[in-house]
């Protein structure tokens, strides 16, 4: 079964965000990990800029590795279809891990629905 870890809220900086996030949320993931009806974990992060990016491969790579034939992704975004459709997806992609997914809601300003 695919378990979720949503972290809300991380410092703006890069370095000071991947420091928060290994001090205050890599030890829940390693308990939702480590129960046994977890098979996979999907961490939810709040999308970043670019500079985020490496920690955040790291993070997805070296934890799937120490968790292996768990399966362990990290996947940025806000909710929304986006975000749902990304889950969804890894919830039934026994192949996929070790990978970080940014996600975005594309709404373009011709849509009606944007213009409300």
């Amino acid at each position: 079964m695919m378990r979720q870890l949503e972290v809300s809220l991380l410092p703006a900086a890069a370095l000071d965000a991947a420091g928060a996030f290994m001090a205050f949320h890599l030890p829940a993931a390693r308990a939702i990990l480590a129960a046994p009806d977890c098979t996979a974990l999907a961490i939810i992060l709040p999308l970043a800029p670019h500079d985020h990016r490496d920690w955040r491969m790291a993070l997805a790579r070296d934890l799937s590795r120490e968790v292996t034939p768990k399966r362990i992704n990290v996947v940025a975004g806000t909710p929304g279809e986006a975000l749902t459709a990304t889950l969804r997806f890894l919830a039934d992609a026994p192949g996929v891990t070790g990978q970080y997914l940014a996600c975005h809601d594309n709404t373009r300003a011709t849509d009606p629905a944007s213009q409300a």
